[in-house]
């Protein structure tokens, strides 16, 4: 189910980026460096890139993840605006299953980029609230991901969106906002802030 999600969501973020002017093809996204065209690069790094090529060039950055892979967007990055829609076309089928993350790792990637994208620039576009469901059930779990959320992140916090009657089940300080504000939040974009209410924002934000 997770990887039909992921290709719905790719070849939505595939026509997003076939909208956007050039203007907004190089605006700055909510990814500190990144432009809208590094994000697109980013989207089809993991079916471009074998785990075996990422793990060489990771020794080169003492294994440092994150610098490996803005190494690998950046060279992406330099391809054709329209190569790189068409390969994220091309390849929104492909089942990508990363160490560690798994097929939620790209199916979390789909829909918080496309928000990092799309809010810095204005726009409405979005994955449907029950993606958002799927994700927060899995950000608030205990196997997730390092990356996407750091271990005690969410200690002594209870999140809870009133709109859908979503809640994490969990006791703590309360913090209540949209589904896709809750989700942007709890993996570090400070920019959903403003969109939560409740005890808790304070201590996510710290």
């Amino acid at each position: 189910m997770i990887y039909e999600l992921t290709t719905a969501n790719r070849l939505m973020i595939a026509d997003l980026l076939a909208s956007l002017d050039d203007e907004q093809w190089a605006a700055p996204t909510l990814c500190a460096g990144w432009t809208v065209r590094h994000l697109a690069a980013h989207f089809v790094q993991p079916m471009l890139v074998t785990y075996g090529k990422f793990f060489v060039v990771s020794i080169r950055y003492r294994g440092d993840t994150a610098r490996t892979v803005d190494h690998f967007t950046r060279k992406l990055a330099r391809r054709p605006r329209a190569e790189l829609i068409a390969l994220l076309r091309e390849h929104a089928n492909d089942r990508v299953d990363p160490p560690r993350v798994g097929p939620m790792g790209p199916f979390a990637e789909t829909c918080v980029h496309l928000r990092d994208i799309a809010r810095p620039l204005g726009l409405t576009a979005d994955v449907p609230a029950e993606h958002w469901r799927l994700l927060l059930d899995y950000l608030v779990s205990p196997g997730a991901a390092p990356g996407l959320v750091p271990p005690g992140r969410l200690d002594g916090l209870h999140l809870r969106d009133p709109g859908s009657g979503w809640s994490d089940g969990r006791t703590g300080d309360l913090i209540e906002g949209p589904l896709e504000a809750l989700a942007m939040a709890v993996t570090g974009r400070r920019a959903a802030l403003p969109d939560l209410r409740g005890p808790g924002v304070a201590r996510l934000q710290a």
